[in-house]
């Protein structure tokens, strides 16, 4: 890992303990996810959101005052507020996506749930996710929240990543995996 990338999940990673630390205290840790799941819905779809958080245009004043309006305007609690006016401060809000990926995990662990990324070629209606969420419990032994996505590249099938385990049913993968076999023969 470089050293920029270790240094920046350093800083994500100590700002998300604390947060989280401040946030079981107060037994507020829903406060907390309903917080982060909208901070990071607000980061995909705002591309001036990602600017202000991202680039070293902006001045520390600047982006306090607009972390301060953004975190009021979404009715985010006090604390997560609190930690994003700290963060805009300390000119730290570059780390804000590796933050939210750390209390996501904190709580997660924190909750006995594991995240699967689930990567499909066409949404899931609901009892396919409720099925797949099943199996993957009783494969992980713990609750597993899906996280979906649609690549519609893999024509057919899914790509599911549960902790270190990846499995890949996708029929692009299969394609790929019969062509390579046909090289070999030929």
């Amino acid at each position: 890992m470089s050293e920029p990338a270790s240094i920046s999940t350093g800083i994500a990673a100590r700002y998300a303990a604390a947060v989280f630390e401040l946030a079981k205290e107060e037994n507020a840790l829903p406060a907390l996810e309903a917080d982060i799941d909208a901070l990071e819905t607000a980061l995909k779809d705002s591309a001036d959101l990602r600017d202000l958080a991202f680039s070293p245009l902006y001045s520390r004043e600047d982006q306090s005052k607009a972390i301060a309006a953004i975190s009021a305007k979404m009715g985010l609690s006090t604390l997560t507020a609190n930690t994003l006016a700290l963060m805009a401060s300390k000119r730290r809000l570059f780390v804000l996506t590796q933050m939210i990926a750390n209390i996501r995990d904190r709580i997660a662990d924190e909750k006995g749930e594991m995240t699967a990324e689930v990567t499909a070629a066409a949404p899931l209606t609901p009892e396919q996710a409720s099925k797949l969420a099943a199996t993957l419990k009783a494969r992980a032994g713990k609750d597993v929240k899906l996280k979906t996505t649609v690549d519609e590249s893999l024509i057919g099938g899914l790509v599911v990543k549960l902790g270190s385990t990846m499995i890949d049913t996708s029929i692009k993968a299969k394609l790929a995996a019969l062509q390579n076999a046909m090289k070999e023969v030929g």
